[in-house]
């Protein structure tokens, strides 16, 4: 499973909207609750003009965590994602409260850690929560920085709530997966998808009863607090991985005296209404195709010297015949998002190419190969449909009737050909999920230390676009833009990684609006 891609996509979470705290019981089946309507646009907060000074770098004290050598399934997990074998890597365990909006403060939800490095200074990764888990993002983030890094601290990542080592999330049927990703993005009716939505719904409410309002970005940036606490750290510091940085935004309304030195790669549109939202990221989606074509012409790819039309046409063909995929099949629906996954990683697009191609011929293996950690369960291998579903869609208020969805996966199919169709069913996602009992809650940013933000030009997970207006809201962001693409600069960009490790040991702030070439 060498080819999987090294930077995950947040694939089917059905939007990137701000977080929200659910406090109304689950009911018995989704309900379908329509908003039309943008919701209210957040207006940039204002700045008190008293800029803070970034914190100091201060080792743990009385940290209560026992490190250990990792467990098996930790280790198959890290090759399953062909992540190199790194020296001193410890695992652990840390307790959390559960929160469950009819419980209150109660239960236990222990989250599995995974540290690599020798450095005092502990520095937590939080990840997409579709993408990588954050203790294998953590695991390959080590391997592509400068030996000095790892000396001053130790990348620990973690698996948040709900997902993969932390008490995994699994509560849609197997079926129900492959029909959700089948689901062929050209349809004009999204009716059958949505039904499908509807199953999947009710198969959560059932299997996870109190743990099912749980899964949130409110109550995963409480879970944070309790690591911070655990390392025995004064102040957090930490990276931020795609919709991992709304995760550490929400830290820092929460606790901002506790926030230290913190790098936001990518973030997700400020905008509360997801048509926004998945409409930008249909856009990021479409360039990053566009800059994958170049690279393949260049190199003389198989899909020759037309790309798009290459892709286009495979999609056509299996839209009437399915290529086989060992024991499945590769249809356009999982041929299209399984591209998505391979566009996040640049480095990988050579090995993207072929398996397109492949699949043109027949051979759908290699591209469905893509998209299995989203669809396919087992016991060391929880599958990310679940959770993202359940997080995403407790994440956010905006839920829209089947008429404006056939109307908009109209719109959009024209206007981004490519993935337009995808995005749209995106939406479809939340349209049969009970609606949060509270609103969106933006991320205003006040009060905290220096951070910077780093976006890339061509992202089809977290858009430049978004990220840049995310980062407009945050008074005390220092934008660092990557002329390249892919999900993410750190670790891809050389400009950009040496401004993060001189931000983060040498405490030296890059000046605003610093470029990256490609």
């Amino acid at each position: 499973m060498g080819t999987l891609s090294r930077r995950g996509i947040v694939l089917l979470a059905a939007v990137a909207s701000i977080t929200t705290a659910c406090t109304a019981a689950p009911s018995n089946r989704p309900a379908i609750v329509v908003n039309d309507g943008p919701l209210q646009q957040v207006e940039p907060p204002v700045s008190s003009g008293t800029k803070l000074p970034l914190p100091p770098l201060e080792d743990p004290a009385r940290s209560t965590v026992a490190w250990n050598e990792c467990e098996p399934v930790v280790k198959n997990r890290l090759a399953t994602y062909n992540v190199p074998e790194q020296p001193n890597t410890q695992c652990t365990k840390v307790m959390s409260v559960l929160d469950s909006p009819s419980l209150p403060g109660r239960g236990r939800l222990f989250l599995s850690l995974l540290k690599v490095g020798t450095g005092k200074i502990p520095l937590l990764v939080v990840s997409d929560i579709q993408g990588e888990p954050g203790t294998v993002r953590a695991a390959r983030l080590a391997s592509m920085l400068p030996a000095d890094f790892l000396a001053r601290f130790s990348v620990i990542g973690v698996d948040r709530r709900g997902s993969a080592g932390s008490e995994p999330v699994r509560c849609i049927q197997d079926d129900i997966r492959t029909e959700i990703v089948n689901s062929d993005p050209a349809a004009e009716d999204l009716e059958d998808l949505l039904d499908a939505v509807r199953k999947a719904g009710q198969q959560c409410i059932t299997g996870l009863e109190n743990r099912l309002y749980a899964m949130d970005t409110w109550r995963t940036a409480a879970d944070l607090e309790k690591i911070r606490e655990g390392l025995g750290v004064p102040r957090l510091n930490a990276i931020g991985v795609g919709e991992g940085s709304r995760v550490l935004g929400v830290y820092g309304d929460r606790f901002p005296d506790r926030v230290g030195r913190m790098v936001f790669d990518g973030l997700p549109d400020p905008s509360g209404d997801s048509l926004v939202t998945m409409e930008g990221v249909a856009t990021g989606a479409e360039a990053t195709f566009a800059e994958f074509a170049k690279d393949c012409v260049a190199r003389g790819c198989p899909l020759g010297p037309d790309p798009k039309q290459a892709f286009l046409d495979t999609l056509a063909g299996l839209r009437s015949r399915p290529a086989s995929a060992g024991e499945s099949v590769l249809t356009s629906g999982s041929a299209a998002r399984a591209t998505l996954v391979g566009l996040a990683n640049r480095a990988a697009w050579p090995a993207l190419a072929d398996a397109i191609a492949k699949a043109r011929a027949g051979d759908g293996n290699a591209l469905r190969f893509y998209i299995q950690p989203i669809i396919a369960d087992s016991r060391d291998q929880p599958a990310m449909l679940d959770v993202g579903l359940v997080t995403g869609c407790n994440d956010t208020k905006t839920r829209l009737a089947l008429e404006r969805l056939n109307t908009t996966a109209k719109d959009w199919r024209s206007r981004y050909p490519l993935f337009g169709g995808v995005m749209a069913q995106n939406l479809v996602l939340c349209s049969a999920w009970s609606v949060a009992a509270q609103p969106p809650l933006a991320l205003s940013g006040r009060n905290l230390p220096p951070i910077v933000v780093l976006s890339t030009a061509s992202d089809p997970v977290t858009p430049q676009p978004g990220t840049e207006r995310t980062a407009q809201q945050l008074p005390s962001s220092v934008l660092i833009s990557w002329q390249g693409a892919g999900h993410g600069a750190l670790g891809s960009s050389p400009c950009a990684t040496d401004a993060v490790r001189a931000f983060f040991i040498e405490g030296k702030i890059p000046a605003a609006g610093t470029a990256c070439p490609p």
